[in-house]
């Protein structure tokens, strides 16, 4: 058998002297000792920067002493610069940005949280935002300019090499929160009459290849992806092979108009490191790795979760009107639907008048039945943003969840009841609010179900707007029982 011929770009390179290894090992290493020592003085254990480390950069970035700043900064990593920007004022960023410039590369505005960024690259020239677009991979780049106004945007494209304008303006086009916004157009593909001894060759031969990459996808004639194949089974595989016979053929495509909250939940389903991106011919046009969906993953929990309470993005680096703003428009809403149970509770003013410890008792069987239904609505979201819950199996979810707002709400009767009974002296008045604490949160089970179920039919985010209705339901429903069967059973 004829060997395998020798690659000549092992050959380049002569081998280092051991001499010069040695040296460079003892200069990294004493570099890293600095960089270590540095960064004991500006981190805490948990990784966090040091207060009295925040102190001092604050008090030199006072004082004008720019190379002071710089000296403090640099040693950080691209992340604790950003973390170090978002703990500054407002006014104490520009000056600080302005001293660590040549520190503040894509990495850095790549880390910062949106409204930092957007505050940052408002306060920039065109010529600088172009500058450091150009660093960043095309999403990170997307992130940056799409919250600019138009004619911000056209002035940052227009300073920006013509290759990169058109990669942004492409992705610009894409709706919000889409893979096409998403995805990164450094991707790695080659057709599929390679063997792995030619895609050896093509990957060391050509030098503008994606820096980052694990997986290579394989395309035909109309670059329509046909298959993937990874790294290690590339390095792993005899030359001679064809790449037909090593790639994977079924792969997860990704439409470039997909959301990227189904994105996330795609990777998180069938265990993805990287995805083909492709258009509406199905063409290749980027790929979304799984750095980016981690980000999605945290983006979209604490969205949701902060919808639910209505605060908005729950940023504390959000514009103080708009936090008031969001934050006022939903209290306003919970205003017009606690007058809402406010008028049940005032068509049974009389018997309240002639017994007054319903008033102290009523507030019991409303707060219940809403902690109660918070619970069941905060699983309900959560099901229908990972697809847990489907239109396969509503029935039975809402089977399940009218089951155990039954064994709570009997549970629940039975202790207030009873405690009622005993400290009132009164075995009516127990039974009327056990059956009252039965009733409600059986309607806590069904809204917090129904509710969200029903929003999420209509095309409306059920985190946004469940909350609300949920919350009315129980009270309403809380009161009314309570004082209803009061009423009807003409407790005294």
């Amino acid at each position: 058998m004829a060997a395998e011929p020798s690659d000549p770009l092992l050959e380049k390179a002569p081998a280092p002297a051991a001499a010069d290894v040695r040296d460079e090992a003892r200069g990294d290493a004493r570099t890293d000792a600095r960089s270590d020592a540095r960064s004991d003085e500006s981190l805490d254990a948990e990784n966090r920067l040091k207060p009295d480390y925040v102190r001092r950069v604050r008090e030199a970035v006072e004082a004008g002493e720019h190379e002071a700043v710089y000296d403090l900064v640099e040693p950080l990593h691209p992340a604790d610069i950003a973390d170090l920007i978002e703990l500054l004022d407002s006014d104490e960023r520009a000056a600080f940005v302005d001293a660590i410039s040549d520190l503040m590369g894509g990495e850095v505005i790549a880390e910062l949280n949106d409204h930092v960024r957007e505050e940052l690259v408002e306060s920039l020239p065109a010529e600088a935002v172009a500058d450091i677009a150009e660093q960043l991979d095309t999403d990170d780049a997307v992130a940056m300019l799409e919250d600019l106004d138009r004619e911000d945007q056209e002035a940052v494209l227009a300073e920006m090499e013509p290759e990169d304008r058109a990669a942004i303006e492409s992705a610009l086009a894409y709706p919000e929160e889409s893979a096409g916004r998403l995805m990164s157009r450094d991707f790695v593909a080659v057709p599929e009459h390679m063997t792995v001894g030619m895609l050896i060759d093509y990957l060391r031969d050509d030098h503008d290849l994606a820096t980052e990459f694990w997986e290579v996808f394989i395309v035909d004639a109309r670059f329509m992806p046909v298959g993937t194949c990874q790294l290690s089974w590339v390095l792993t595989s005899p030359r001679h092979i064809a790449l037909t016979d090593v790639m994977k053929r079924d792969q997860t495509l990704v439409p470039v108009t997909m959301d990227q909250e189904e994105v996330a939940l795609r990777f998180q389903k069938y265990a993805l490191i990287s995805a083909a991106v492709v258009d509406e011919s199905g063409r290749l046009v980027g790929q979304i790795t799984v750095d980016d969906v981690v980000h999605i993953i945290q983006e979209e929990a604490g969205e949701d979760f902060l919808r639910l309470s209505g605060a908005g993005d729950g940023d504390i680096n959000e514009p103080f009107a708009l936090t008031v703003r969001t934050r006022l428009s939903w209290l306003v809403v919970n205003l017009g639907t606690a007058l809402l149970a406010a008028s049940v509770v005032g068509a049974f003013q009389g018997i309240i008048a002639k017994f007054a410890v319903l008033a102290v008792l009523m507030p019991i069987v409303s707060g219940m039945g809403g902690n109660a239904g918070t619970q069941t609505l905060a699983v309900v979201v959560r099901a229908l943003a990972t697809n847990q819950l489907t239109s396969s199996n509503t029935v039975r979810m809402i089977l399940r969840e009218l089951r155990i707002a039954a064994v709570n709400g009997v549970s629940l009767g039975i202790l207030i009841g009873s405690a009622t009974a005993l400290v009132f002296h009164n075995p009516l008045l127990g039974g009327v609010i056990a059956a009252a604490m039965v009733i409600n949160n059986l309607t806590a089970g069904l809204a917090g179900i129904a509710v969200p179920v029903t929003l999420d039919r209509l095309k409306i985010d059920p985190a946004v707007s469940s909350a609300v209705f949920v919350t009315t339901a129980t009270d309403v429903m809380g009161f009314f029982s309570f004082l209803g069967l009061a009423a009807l059973t003409g407790v005294h």
